[in-house]
């Protein structure tokens, strides 16, 4: 009788993954550091927080991490991401819950079983959200999402029609700081690391059911531009809502409520 296969390194391929970020998001670590900075500043020890679309889990390890007494549940719809964080960081000693749900079906809140939360942050994933789902999900927020609490949005935001000379300006100090930066020997790019995933033995029903999933995502990155992000939170009941931090495109919403 053959012995079933291993399972992946789920660590490791974490590691993998972050490493494969930084490639496109050089300031990666940063952005974290910025998020984790405003919930230390605002919060206190003890809170909830939400992690929207939370791939396997990157942002939230760095949330417990840094946060001992906080308690995090992390959203997402891709069955091979969710397995990876969850293989690679499990509950976190009981405060990370991972959980199955689609930001674009209106009834996602319903599956957190946690009301209101303290916090919500997402990174470089709303951008996938059509206008209408996303000012729907802020809408949602504003009801989840307790008075005093926060919601951390870091993505790139496409600039404004009144800016038409900012976004070419970016690209271009953006292409010459890449090509001027070392690249790690190891360091792989998105096509190369989900083709190694691939290969990892017992993941083909998994990676099938991405297919699935996410047939409606091919081509389809909306980035709305900021003032839509803005708009959207101040009209569900945010007050206080801006850019926390930024670099060229690459920004941190901050929207307290």
């Amino acid at each position: 009788m053959m012995a079933p296969a291993p399972a992946p390194d789920w660590a490791a391929w974490l590691r993998r993954w972050d490493r494969q970020q930084e490639v496109y998001l050089p300031e990666r670590e940063e952005r974290f550091a910025i998020m984790l900075d405003v919930v230390d500043a605002l919060l206190a020890e003890t809170f909830v927080a939400l992690d929207l679309a939370c791939g396997p889990g990157s942002l939230s390890h760095r949330l417990l991490s840094r946060f001992a007494h906080a308690t995090c549940l992390a959203v997402d719809l891709d069955p091979v991401l969710l397995a990876l964080g969850q293989g690679a960081l499990g509950d976190m000693q009981g405060r990370l819950r991972w959980i199955d749900a689609d930001l674009r079906d209106p009834g996602w809140p319903a599956r957190l079983d946690c009301a209101p939360v303290d916090a919500v942050l997402s990174t470089t994933a709303l951008h996938w959200l059509p206008p209408d789902v996303l000012v729907r999900l802020y809408q949602q927020l504003g009801t989840l999402v307790r008075p005093g609490g926060l919601v951390l949005n870091g993505d790139h935001f496409p600039f404004g029609l009144q800016q038409p000379a900012f976004a070419p300006l970016v690209e271009r100090m953006q292409s010459r700081r890449a090509a001027g930066a070392p690249r790690a020997a190891d360091a792989e790019d998105w096509p190369a690391w989900w083709a190694a995933l691939a290969h990892e033995p017992g993941l083909a029903p998994l990676f099938a059911e991405r297919e699935r999933r996410f047939a409606w995502r091919a081509g389809a990155e909306h980035e709305a531009l900021l003032d839509l992000h803005e708009a959207a939170l101040r009209n569900a009941g945010f007050r206080e809502v801006g850019t926390i931090w930024q670099h060229g495109n690459n920004r941190v919403l901050l929207a307290i409520r």
